[in-house]
């Protein structure tokens, strides 16, 4: 074949590589990664608002609304240091708090009526809300990238140039598996 004929086919070799594609799946899930990171920051600034209107109401709860204080500054830190199971376990650990936070709301009945805290609640579900909606479309984009690299011939294109499998966010503990229990019965 002459030299001609090969650059005429490279082209053709080249866009059957899969590579523009795979460059393509890898951004979307980085982007993926990072809004799951925005949200989880959203919901860690949230937090100091959510404890200082509680303080107002339940200084006695020190103890809790340090916990949530703790929790979300190691939420944050997972978040710089950008690892998914690092983020999962500190997110868990948030959540476990806030939680507790929530038992000790329902001891004050003139907390739950006051409208900042009824704002910063739903501020609270709403952030929740986005951070699982964030987390699938993360795990979608994973999947769809990783199935990708291992196709025939991105394979080759995937090896040739590094791509690796991206890692999914998981819950880490079985504890996390399972949705806290509240019991407003009792308090704290």
């Amino acid at each position: 074949m002459r030299r001609s004929a090969w650059f005429l086919l490279l082209p053709l070799v080249l866009a059957g590589c899969g590579y523009n594609t795979i460059q393509s799946y890898d951004e979307t899930a980085a982007k993926a990664k990072k809004d799951i990171e925005v949200q989880l920051q959203r919901r860690a600034d949230l937090i100091p608002n959510l404890v200082s209107t509680v303080k107002g109401f339940a200084a006695q709860e020190e103890k809790v609304l340090t916990e949530v204080t703790q929790a979300r500054a190691g939420l944050s830190g997972a978040i710089q240091g950008g690892k998914m199971n690092e983020m999962a376990d500190a997110n868990q650990q948030l959540s476990g708090a806030l939680s507790r936070l929530m038992v000790t709301v329902e001891a004050y009945p003139q907390l739950k009526s006051d409208q900042n805290f009824l704002q910063l609640q739903d501020e609270l579900t709403g952030t929740e809300n986005r951070i699982a909606v964030a987390r699938k479309d993360y795990n979608e984009t994973v999947g769809t990238y990783n199935a990708y690299i291992r196709k025939f011939p991105q394979v080759m294109t995937a090896k040739v140039t590094g791509a690796k499998a991206r890692e999914y966010f998981e819950v880490t503990t079985a504890a996390a598996r399972e949705a806290p229990t509240v019991d407003f019965s009792k308090k704290p």
